[in-house]
This record gives structure tokens, C-alpha cells and sequence, in this order.
């Protein structure tokens, strides 16, 4: 018995660690696209890409110091048979790649990707009244760095995403180093809306996001990001 508790242990901890692991939405910011606790499946033996929901480590302190868990809790946690809490880790949509150059808005206030403007009216969140929200009620105009990411919220009204850390300086080596989370970060996209089971759904990145064109080379240095009310 205890021979077959650890086999499934470690088999578990390799399925979470190289193939896939569950999360819990932490908060409101991917709505209507996922609820708060909400259990999503990030698949880790996958790629991702512009436009995937991602789920990424928190190194850039984001979140608000966590209060300790059980040592219970963290190890089903480490071995995959809890989802992880959230409290180490964030879920956004990945808008930029590195070298991407990203900007709000244009004349019909869209973001643009390497100046193709997104349609995001599939994903973003409606009010009650059936209206979407803008793509940003925040200005910015931004080079993504070498091995980070740009990333915002579906409910762009309630995220404290990328454009909320263009003024970070607390650990920050550069004005805006903090609104890009790193590449190594990223623990995958989330493929699967697992839980709960009336709302099971599957992912895929935006038919919009096909349409962003490669980056054209930026400056070196690359320009400081504008915007973020700095």
C-alpha cells in the first residue's frame, strides 16, 4: 500500500510538473471569461501564444504577501492533487511578446500590436447594460522587453495588470521594469475551464490575434514605456 501511494505520488508530481496542473481564479480581473474560483487547466507540454490565457508566477511582488498555508495544503499542493490557491501565481491574457511593440489606442480606441489593431470584442467584460468595457481607460505606448511578456485582464476595469505597474519602483531597475512579467514565469495557457462543470469550456487565442505581424526591431536602448499616469 504504501509502495502504490508513493508510485501515484510521483507520478502526480511529474504530470504537474512537465504535462499540467489545475489552477483557482483569484480574482475578478478574467471576468466574464472566469469567475473567481473558478479551476482552470494549464497545459504545461504545450506552447503558447498571443492572445492565450496565461497563468504565471508572481516574481514581480503584483500580489499582496500571502498569508502561510498548512504544510498539509502546500504539499497536495506540490503534488498536484490541490489546485494551486492563487496566491503565488496570476492568470492574464498575453497581449505582447518581446519585441512587441504595444499601444492604447488608436482613433477608434483599440490596442494595437505592432500597429494591427485587436478586435477584442469577444472576450472583454460586459456590463450589466450588455456594453463592453474600452480596452483601456489607460494610455500607453510600450516596447515589450527581451524574456518578458505584456499582459492585461479581461475585465480591464478591474485588473491591476501591466498598465498598473508602469509605475513600480520598488525592485525595478528601469522606469516600467515591472509591468512585464518574465517569459520564465509563465507556467502555460490555460486550456480547460474544469470547474465549475455547468460552465466547462475549452481555450484557444483569439482569430484576431492572427493578424499581429512580427515586430520590427526596436531602437537600442528600446524607448522607456509611456503612460500608466507616471
Amino acid at each position: 500500500m504504501v509502495l502504490i501511494v508513493v508510485i501515484a505520488l510521483v507520478i502526480a508530481t511529474l504530470i504537474k510538473t512537465f504535462l499540467a496542473q489545475m489552477f483557482v481564479i483569484p480574482s475578478q480581473s478574467m471576468e466574464n471569461t472566469l469567475q473567481r474560483s473558478d479551476r482552470v487547466l494549464v497545459v504545461k507540454a504545450v506552447g503558447y501564444q498571443r492572445g492565450d490565457i496565461v497563468v504565471f508566477e508572481d516574481k514581480l511582488n503584483w500580489l499582496p504577501p500571502a498569508p502561510e498555508a498548512n504544510a498539509v495544503q502546500r504539499a497536495l499542493e506540490f503534488v498536484g492533487v490541490l489546485p494551486a490557491s492563487g496566491d503565488q501565481y496570476l492568470i492574464k491574457r498575453l497581449i505582447g511578446l518581446p519585441g512587441d511593440r504595444v499601444v492604447c489606442c488608436d482613433v477608434q480606441g483599440r490596442i494595437t500590436v505592432n500597429g494591427f489593431a485587436l478586435d477584442e470584442s469577444s472576450y472583454l467584460y460586459r456590463k450589466p447594460d450588455g456594453t463592453s468595457v474600452k480596452p483601456s481607460e489607460m494610455p500607453f505606448d510600450v516596447v515589450v522587453p527581451a524574456g518578458r511578456i505584456f499582459v492585461l485582464g479581461d475585465h480591464r476595469n478591474a485588473s491591476a495588470d501591466s498598465r498598473y505597474h508602469f509605475c513600480d519602483t520598488v525592485g525595478a531597475t528601469a522606469k516600467g521594469d515591472n509591468a512585464f512579467p518574465f517569459v520564465v514565469s509563465i507556467q502555460g495557457p490555460a486550456k480547460v475551464l474544469a470547474y465549475p462543470f455547468d460552465r466547462a469550456a475549452t481555450f484557444a487565442a483569439p482569430a484576431t490575434f492572427a493578424g499581429v505581424p512580427d515586430p520590427v526591431p526596436a531602437p537600442d536602448p528600446p524607448p522607456l514605456p509611456q503612460g500608466g499616469g507616471c
